[in-house]
């Protein structure tokens, strides 16, 4: 993936009904679902869906299939994936044997850190 094709995934991912959208899918897994699916999922209008979705695919970040007269949309992972790549290719200043499949470097926690039960306020 060049700078160019990221910034336009992630200029598509940076709006709150694309976002919801591309993680429905991605959670739908490869059957992905039809339009009305996701439209009656996130609460959004059919017009509106269309342009995120129209979006979404211009990114890289969604496919369709037709299947008889339904549309069918789900996450293209290949893309995902080479957004993930690109983000993370320099993990641990390209030092492959730090990394694992689930994080970049073990001793960093992707996580955000939980809050110690006395610097917690109470209501």
């Amino acid at each position: 993936m060049q700078l160019d094709e990221a910034i336009v995934a992630l200029g598509a991912l940076a709006q709150e009904h694309r976002l919801k959208l591309f993680k429905l899918l991605v959670s739908a897994g490869a059957e992905g679902l039809p339009a009305g699916a996701i439209a009656a999922e996130l609460d959004i209008p059919n017009s509106s869906l269309s342009f995120h979705l129209g979006q979404l695919s211009r990114a890289g970040l969604v496919s369709q299939t037709r299947n008889h007269r339904s549309i069918i949309y789900s996450a293209n992972y290949a893309g995902m994936n080479a957004l993930m790549g690109y983000l993370t290719e320099n993990c641990c200043a390209g030092d492959t044997s730090c990394g694992t499949e689930t994080s970049c470097c073990p001793e960093t926690s992707w996580a955000a850190p939980a809050t110690p039960q006395s610097e917690r306020k109470s209501a």
